[in-house]
């Protein structure tokens, strides 16, 4: 059963509480899941997909942040690509999958629990790389706060990547294009084919592509490439048609909409 409502706003950390109790209970779903597929990956399987693998230059030698790694399959696939990488999410219990993870891979990285918004005082030295990716920005709820975080931990000429996904799809599924101040509350199971007893309240921030790019700019950070993709690397959405191997579509009265978008930038200043 899925269900959405509207209420009275409450105080952001009423809802990060709300988020990490629901990240808390989809993290363990999904570590035994087939969606995730933790086996392909301690056999060698890369998580990372052909966008990202493609539109990021090497990372051997650099250091990377991963913001929002949920319990770290991107964040150790980027160490196999010879990254040094540290990992951030709200949820304990993806911080702890993740940390059992990487002993199991025999891979090193650092993980940290926290909201993004809790980096902002970070005193790490500044990283080479800054990643965020697939379904990341709808759990926060002001992007130049965001952005100023992603700016205070990227080091003057570190280059920032997010692969998202297109917010145009919300909007045709019923939900808003531009931010609201109320989130969107959704109950529901999540989405593995795990997922159906993981049921959980979540609240979710819509953002318009305009505001995403605009926020990087405001705190420095020049954007080099935007791209916009008709296929997304998961089936992920209902009426979805798989195409070619890996690549997933969604058409709206007979054309292809778009589903995924990237962002490349180097921070100047």
């Amino acid at each position: 059963m899925s269900y959405r409502y509207f209420e009275m706003k409450k105080s952001e950390a009423d809802y990060f509480e709300m988020n990490r109790v629901g990240w808390d209970r989809r993290a363990a779903v999904h570590f035994e899941s087939r969606f995730y597929d933790v086996d392909g990956f301690l056999a060698g399987n890369s998580s990372l997909r052909e966008i990202e693998l493609s539109e990021m230059e090497d990372v051997r030698g650099k250091t990377l942040l991963h913001l929002q790694c949920h319990f770290g399959l991107d964040t150790l696939s980027w160490v196999r690509q010879g990254a040094i990488c540290t990992g951030v999410d709200i949820s304990p219990v993806a911080i702890q999958k993740a940390q059992e993870l990487a002993r199991k891979a025999d891979l090193s990285a650092r993980f940290v629990c926290s909201d993004v918004y809790g980096l902002a005082g970070s005193e790490n030295e500044p990283f080479d790389i800054v990643f965020t990716s697939y379904g990341a920005l709808c759990w926060l709820p002001d992007l130049t706060r965001w952005a100023e975080v992603v700016a205070a931990n990227l080091a003057v000429g570190g280059r920032f990547y997010i692969v998202e996904f297109h917010p145009i799809h919300d909007l045709l599924t019923g939900f808003p294009y531009f931010t609201r101040s109320v989130p969107d509350i959704d109950e529901e199971g999540t989405y593995t084919e795990n997922g159906a007893n993981a049921v959980a309240e979540l609240a979710t921030w819509s953002h318009p592509i305009s505001s995403v790019i605009n926020a990087l700019v405001r705190v420095g950070i020049r954007v080099e490439r935007f791209h916009e993709y008709p296929f997304s690397p998961y089936d992920c959405f209902e009426g979805m048609e798989e195409r070619e191997p890996g690549r997933f579509y969604l058409s709206h009265k007979g054309n292809d909409i778009p589903i995924i978008y990237s962002i490349v930038g180097t921070r100047v200043a």
